[in-house]
């Protein structure tokens, strides 16, 4: 059974509270390692963006799409970071449980912070591609589409599982 970091385990299990905390920030700092790497690929790719031939031709609303996703994608860049620095700076001081806690609630707000970096590149590219009307459409299905997958689906699991 899976349990957000920093619960308590619903099914017994024979470690003490600091194997607990061990574990799953060694969990939640691996599960980061995978989504910060979709973050740096999207980095890179809106870096690469601003220069590119056709980026002079975007209108204002595009520009303005461009800057605020590039700033919500260091936002969550950053977001996304700070358990890594969370456990660095608190290293061997014993607050372990705090570090798991307060990651994993830096976690789901960077998951948060992802899902609308993406989707604000998709929004953009669309509406460069598609026109702005199929660009709200189909941002708004792959917003909820990410909505459902990253945080209704594990609501609705933990309320099936634990009634």
């Amino acid at each position: 059974m899976s349990n957000e970091p920093g619960q308590q385990p619903r099914a017994h299990r024979e470690e003490t509270p600091e194997t607990r905390a061990d574990r799953n920030l060694a969990e939640l700092l691996q599960e980061l390692r995978v989504v910060q790497t979709g973050v740096q690929i999207l980095f890179a790719f809106l870096l690469g963006l601003a220069f590119t031939s056709r980026f002079p031709q975007l209108d204002d609303f595009q520009s303005d799409t461009y800057v605020v996703t590039l700033l919500l994608t260091v936002v969550t860049a950053a977001v996304l970071a700070t358990p890594v620095a969370l456990h660095r700076g608190l290293f061997h001081r014993g607050l372990k449980p705090r570090i798991v806690a307060m990651s994993a609630r830096f976690a789901q707000i960077g998951l948060v912070l992802l899902m609308l970096s993406l989707n604000c590149a998709v929004f953009l590219l669309m509406d460069v591609v598609l026109g702005r009307v199929e660009a709200i459409v189909i941002t708004a299905v792959t917003t909820a589409i990410f909505a459902g997958l990253w945080f209704l689906l594990p609501w609705a699991a933990r309320r099936m599982e634990y009634p």
